[in-house]
């Protein structure tokens, strides 16, 4: 592993970064601890936080979705919605 002070690798982090990001173990010591730089995994673009974090297939997020916007829609047109102006504390005093 490469160790890095905490000056050294912000002097130069876009190199660590690359170099960590094709694999090479990259390690910057900060006091007693060494934190390591290597890459994560990221979630796939659509659904994938909810896919993997609640177990649920692609199939059920998008029915969910479709019911949860058909929801909404209805409850606006009954006015049942009202905008969020921002303004938290007249939102809940209604």
């Amino acid at each position: 592993m490469t160790m890095l002070s905490p000056a050294k690798a912000r002097a130069k982090l876009s190199h660590w970064l690359k170099r960590a990001a094709a694999g090479e173990n990259i390690g910057i010591r900060c006091g007693d601890q060494v934190i390591a730089l290597r890459p994560e995994q990221t979630p796939a673009p659509v659904g994938g936080y909810a896919i993997r974090e609640y177990d649920v297939t692609g199939a059920e997020l998008a029915a969910f979705a479709k019911r949860v916007k058909a929801e909404s829609t209805r409850d606006r047109h009954m006015g049942k919605m009202k905008r969020f102006t921002g303004d938290f504390h007249a939102a809940i005093r209604d």
